[in-house]
């Protein structure tokens, strides 16, 4: 469930402590699981731009984004590896590692510098969801009694 976009680990954290899955096992699955794709983003995911070039309806979405990134792109690059780790440390859907990714990529960032910002901050996100999802049971939902 942590590999997959926008659930990611946020998700995943919650799921496995209302089956009562032990927290460290929890936790190790859905940091992996989340950091998983994200090298391959970054690997991938400028090539998958240079072939939606190719296509006149997916051109739009790859010159728009450039674009942005562009004209934001001096003054935001200056911040963008704080900017990656705070991003990915948000425990909100759609604000995590793939987006964090996405985000690297458009702005042009080395895979060396984006990832351990990633992995920092999707550390920082497995702190805050596992603090709101193992510590005070019965806050969100019922643990299932032994």
């Amino acid at each position: 469930m942590s590999m997959l976009p926008v659930i990611e680990l946020r998700g995943g954290i919650i799921y496995a402590a209302a089956r009562g899955i032990p927290f460290l096992l929890a936790a190790a699955v859905c940091y992996v699981g989340t950091l998983f794709p994200v090298p391959f983003i970054l690997l991938f995911l400028r090539k998958i731009f240079d072939l939606m070039r190719h296509f006149r309806w997916t051109r739009s979405i790859v010159e728009w984004l450039e674009k942005h990134a562009q004209k934001r792109g001096d003054r935001f690059k200056k911040a963008l590896w704080w900017f990656l780790l705070i991003f990915s440390a948000i425990p909100l859907p759609g604000a995590g590692a793939w987006t964090s990714s996405l985000i690297a990529v458009v702005f042009g960032m080395r895979m060396r510098k984006a990832l351990p910002a990633i992995a920092i901050g999707t550390f920082g996100a497995l702190c805050i969801m596992s603090l709101l999802s193992y510590l005070p049971p019965g806050l969100f939902f019922t643990l299932p009694q032994k």
